[in-house]
């Protein structure tokens, strides 16, 4: 008897076949190769038919050229790290696009002459944050504080308060990502109580600047004290604040959490925040401050090194020129909105056992741990949780208590006939 296996189309015969033109030049030859060779494999292990493989092909054709895929955030976690922070407006989308080809980046269109990386960005952030002299733009906050204490610090101390060496994610701790840039970290005060007299002390000649660093992922109660930027700034030593979260002004919804324009009033030479977090943009570290302290940084052979793409430059303008990104809005979503958009969602999933219950949802992102938002979410079985996250698109619940939790906060109103849909065919 001859061999089934036999019987399994060719890869050229496949890749030839007019079907997949299209495919493959969409997503290009190797991609597709490798999709007709799991089909063949699944041919000959006996789980589909020879003459099915083509047809197996077509079915599993990927929808990019990228393994990343679009998922639908219903975890209640406004700004959620491993679902890759903050999710770009349509405005900062489309700059995403226009920038994707070549653009006028690094050159003047009038003249004809190679102009200023990013003068854009750097326009919008300066309007958005007047108190600034400058502004540099790097890759995240983290190399923000890098290139500071590099071109600051280099080989001298930066007093730093115990209650605020912090660990910033990943298994990485401040004070280690300071020390690699060959300052020195002089420590002062306790974990929970920290005095000015505290700083004062440990000034001396060698001393490069204090930094002041927003604990913003975890919160010490009790019996504390810190010193704020305003006090900071009274003493003879520059002050470099990060404020972590990405606040440009102070936010209604997050009244304790500190902001680029107040610590620039109160003082400081330099202050550093992240793009991608409560800003809503992209991932970027932006550095705000005086003129020439900026201009330091910015002209410092490793500001090269730490450099952004123009896709991150276009998204981040639009960001900061245009209307209210996802993430803002999901901070200031009201509840009775959010219960009537359940409500109209509930009304479609009857055979779903959906229901509609009070939750509580989370900054995230490291930011306003202390911050709870009320919320709405549809209830359904806990089996809903695995079935809706193997979905297309897929969709991230939370369950709790044997039932699976999708928290409108985070699921912007656009998505609310997917997330039926795709209810629907979960179940």
């Amino acid at each position: 008897m001859t061999d089934p296996r036999r019987h399994v189309p060719r890869t050229d015969v496949l890749l030839a076949a007019p079907e997949l033109h299209a495919a493959i030049a969409h997503l290009g030859r190797a991609a597709i190769k490798g999709v007709v060779q799991a089909a063949q494999e699944r041919a000959r292990r006996g789980e589909i038919a020879p003459g099915e493989v083509l047809a197996e092909v077509r079915r599993t054709l990927p929808h990019s050229a990228s393994s990343l895929r679009a998922v639908i955030n219903a975890t209640g976690i406004v700004v959620h790290t491993n679902l890759g922070r903050a999710p770009l407006s349509a405005a900062a989308v489309d700059a995403v696009v226009t920038a994707a080809g070549y653009t006028d980046v690094e050159f003047d269109l009038a003249s004809g002459s190679r102009a200023r990386r990013g003068q854009g960005v750097r326009e919008a952030l300066l309007a958005a944050v007047p108190e600034a002299g400058d502004v540099h733009v790097v890759n995240n906050n983290a190399a923000a504080l890098a290139l500071a204490a590099i071109a600051l610090a280099g080989g001298r101390e930066i007093v730093i308060s115990r209650g605020e060496l912090v660990a910033i994610g990943d298994g990485f701790r401040l004070p280690e990502l300071m020390e690699s840039t060959g300052a020195r970290l002089r420590e002062v005060g306790a974990t929970n109580r920290t005095t000015l007299d505290d700083y004062a002390s440990a000034i001396h000649q060698d001393t490069a600047f204090v930094l002041k660093v927003h604990p913003s992922n975890f919160v010490v109660t009790g019996f504390v004290q810190s010193v704020d930027v305003a006090a900071l700034s009274a003493l003879d030593v520059p002050v470099v604040a990060d404020v972590g979260s990405g606040l440009l002004q102070r936010d209604s919804a997050l009244p304790e959490e500190p902001d680029v324009q107040s610590a620039l009033r109160a003082g400081a030479a330099l202050v550093t925040a992240s793009g991608d977090k409560l800003l809503g943009g992209p991932q970027a570290g932006l550095v705000f401050g005086d003129a020439d302290t900026v201009r330091r940084l910015a002209r410092h052979p490793l500001a090269r090194a730490l450099r952004t793409d123009k896709l991150t430059l276009a998204a981040l303008e639009a960001t900061v020129r245009g209307p209210r990104p996802p993430v803002v809005q999901a901070l200031h979503a009201v509840p009775a909105e959010l219960r009537a958009r359940a409500q109209r969602m509930a009304a479609q999933l009857a055979d779903a056992d959906a229901r509609i219950v009070a939750s509580t949802a989370m900054v995230g992102g490291g930011g306003a741990p202390e911050v709870v938002l009320p919320s709405v979410a549809l209830s359904l079985p806990e089996r809903y949780g695995a079935a809706l996250r193997s979905g297309t698109p897929p969709v991230v619940g939370r369950v709790t208590d044997g039932r699976c939790l999708l928290d409108l906060r985070t699921v912007e109103p656009r998505q609310d006939g997917q997330v039926v849909d795709a209810v629907r065919a979960a179940s």
